[in-house]
C-alpha cells in the first residue's frame, strides 16, 4: 500500500518498518530485497536501509530495488556512510531505526530471505503482545549446517523461551527474526554500538528481560537463515558470551539464593565457580557429581584465589547434595529440557557446558543454558536424549 504524502510533503508513519543494515552484501541482496517485495502484508510498509561503509556493489543493488519497491507501494529510506571502516551492526541498526517511521520494527539481515507471510504473521503477534520480542522458526541454508542449534531454535516451548535465556548463542529467539513495537524498542534500546566482537543482540535481549519484556515465537518457518563464514556472529568470542551470561546469572538469579550447589565437579563446573564474584563463590556450599573418582577427591581448592586460606569446596554425591542447583551439563546429555517426574521450574537451574567450537571459524553449534531442575528429579544423565542422538 502506497504511503500518501501529507500537506508538508512528508510521508506519515508506516505500519511496519523493515530494518536492514548492509555491509558488503552484494551476493545476497537481490534475494533479500525480492523477499521484501513479495510480502503479503496489507498494511503500509517501509524499508529502512543503512549502508555501513560497503565497498562492493551493495548500493547499486539497493538503488535498483528502490524503484521497484516504491512502485509497489513500499517506501524506501536509505542512509549510510562511506568511512574507511564499518561502525558495526549495533550502530547500523540504530541508524536504520532512527531514520524510519514505522509503528513496528521488523529486523532483517542482508544475507537472509523472508517468506511472504513473515511481516503479516509477526505483526499480528506483536499487536497481541506489545511488550514482547516476536521471533519465528527458521529454515537453515545450507540445510545441514548447525543442525542441533537450528533444532533448538525451532523447538523451544513457550516456557523455554524464557527459562533458556542463558544460551551460548544469545537470545532464545534469534536476532534476524525479531519483530517488535517501536514504542517498546524505545523503552529498552538502543543497541550497543561497541562494534565488532560485541553481542549487541544479547545485551539488548537481557535489557528487554530486565524491563519485564516477554518472548513469543510464531511457529512457522518465516526466514531462510543463512550460514556462512562472513556472518557477524563469528566475530563474537565464546568467552565474551560466557562473561555476559555469568553476569546476568549473578544479577538476576543468585541474589535470591542464600546458597546453592554446582552440579558437576568437572571442568565446566569449576570454570563457573572461578567465573563468579567472590561474594557469589561464598554462596557455593558444595559441588556434586555422579563420578566416584571426583567424589573421592573430597573437595575442590580454588588455587587462583587471593583469599587466605584458599577456599575449599566439598564435592558430594548428588544424592547427598542440597538444592538449589546450578547444573553444568552438555546438550547431548539431557536434551532441550527436563522431562523428569516432579519437575518444578522454580527450584534450581541448569547451566550448560562449553559448546563445540568449529575449528574453521569458531561458530558455536551446541547451546548451553540455564534451565530449571528440581531436587526430586532423578540423575540427569538418565533423561531421554533420543531426539539428539
Amino acid at each position: 500500500m502506497q504511503l500518501p504524502k501529507d500537506a508538508t510533503g512528508h510521508s506519515p508513519l508506516a505500519s511496519v518498518s523493515i530494518i536492514l543494515p548492509v555491509h558488503n552484501a552484494e551476493q545476497w541482496l537481490d534475494e533479500c530485497l525480492a523477499s521484501v517485495l513479495q510480502q503479503d502484508f496489507e498494511g503500509t510498509m517501509e524499508l529502512s536501509v543503512f549502508n555501513d561503509a560497503s565497498k562492493d556493489k551493495s548500493m547499486t543493488i539497493i538503488e535498483k530495488w528502490k524503484m521497484k519497491l516504491e512502485d509497489s507501494g513500499i517506501s524506501v529510506v536509505i542512509g549510510g556512510h562511506d568511512s574507511p571502516s564499518p561502525r558495526g551492526v549495533g550502530y547500523s541498526k540504530n541508524q536504520a531505526i532512527a531514520q524510519s517511521t514505522g509503528s513496528y520494527l521488523c529486523f532483517l539481515d542482508s544475507d537472509d530471505v523472508m517468506m511472504p507471510q513473515r511481516v503479516r504473521l509477526q505483526h499480528e503477534a506483536a499487536v497481541q503482545h506489545p511488550t514482547s520480542i516476536i521471533g519465528c522458526q527458521v529454515r537453515r541454508d545450507p540445510s545441514d549446517s548447525t543442525e542441533r542449534y537450528t533444532r533448538w531454535i525451532n523447538q523451544l516451548t513457550s516456557d523455554q523461551l524464557l527459562t533458556q535465556v542463558f544460551t551460548s548463542h544469545g537470545p532464545t529467539v534469534i536476532m534476524p527474526t525479531w519483530f517488535c513495537s517501536r514504542a517498546w524498542f524505545s523503552h529498552v534500546g538502543p543497541f550497543d554500538e561497541g562494534g565488532q566482537g560485541v553481542p549487541e543482540d544479547l545485551l539488548l535481549f537481557y535489557e528487554h528481560l530486565r524491563r519485564g519484556g516477554g518472548v513469543f515465537r510464531v511457529d512457522h518457518k518465516l526466514l531462510l537463515y543463512r550460514y556462512h563464514p562472513y556472518a557477524a556472529t563469528h566475530s563474537v568470542l565464546e568467552m565474551t558470551i560466557w562473561t555476559h551470561r555469568v553476569h546476568f546469572l549473578e544479577e538476576q538469579v543468585l541474589p535470591r539464593w542464600k546458597s546453592f550447589t554446582i552440579w558437576n565437579a568437572g571442568k565446566q563446573g569449576r570454570r563457573l565457580y572461578r567465573s563468579l564474584t567472590a561474594a557469589s563463590r561464598r554462596k557455593v556450599m558444595a559441588f556434586c557429581d555422579v563420578d566416584e573418582n571426583k567424589i573421592r577427591k573430597g573437595f575442590y581448592c580454588h588455587e587462583d584465589s587471593e583469599e587466605r586460606p584458599k577456599p575449599k569446596v566439598p564435592i558430594l554425591h548428588f544424592q547427598a547434595a542440597q538444592s538449589p542447583f546450578v547444573i553444568c551439563v552438555k546438550l547431548v546429555s539431557v536434551g532441550y529440557g527436563c522431562r523428569a517426574p516432579g519437575y518444578q521450574p522454580s527450584h534450581s537451574l541448569i547451566i550448560r557446558s562449553k559448546p563445540r567450537i568449529r575449528p574453521d571459524h569458531g561458530h558455536r553449534d551446541t547451546p548451553h543454558y540455564l534451565y530449571p531442575y528440581c531436587k526430586s528429579a532423578p540423575n540427569p544423565v538418565a533423561i531421554k536424549t533420543s531426539e539428539l542422538s
